[in-house]
């Protein structure tokens, strides 16, 4: 009978470039704080679920609104106890998207910092890709 050695070695490689991977949404603190706070006087819905609807003068517009169950296809995003739903049609659009709430005198408002937007419209209400 004949034996049989299998011999296998390993290289290292050290010129390969470490790319970061980009999270797929990011809550800032004062997000998360305005959504526990809204969420806390609807028991029934488990997160809010965020997408895009065509709409508006330069052709995408962002939706928010409340759900209480994850989508099939929904990507969900837990943070900070804070559970977020995006919208398979929304996914690509919003990668990597920072969600923030902004209050000032006047208005108070969900801001989102996209960094996929090539123009928005003067109005600030809608943006194309």
């Amino acid at each position: 009978m004949a034996s049989f050695v299998v011999r296998a070695t390993v290289r290292a490689v050290s010129k390969r470039k470490i790319q970061a991977i980009r999270a797929a949404f990011i809550l800032t603190p004062p997000a998360v704080q305005k959504i526990k706070q809204l969420l806390k006087d609807k028991p029934e819905h488990v997160g809010v679920k965020v997408g895009v609807r065509t709409r508006g003068c330069n052709g995408l517009s962002y939706t928010l609104e409340y759900t209480k169950s994850k989508g099939d296809s929904d990507e969900e995003v837990v943070q900070d106890g804070v559970r977020v739903f995006i919208e398979k049609k929304a996914q690509l659009t919003l990668l990597g998207t920072e969600m923030d709430y902004v209050e000032d005198k006047l208005s108070s408002e969900f801001v989102f910092n996209n960094p996929n937007i090539k123009g928005t419209c003067g109005c600030g209400e809608s943006f194309n890709i």
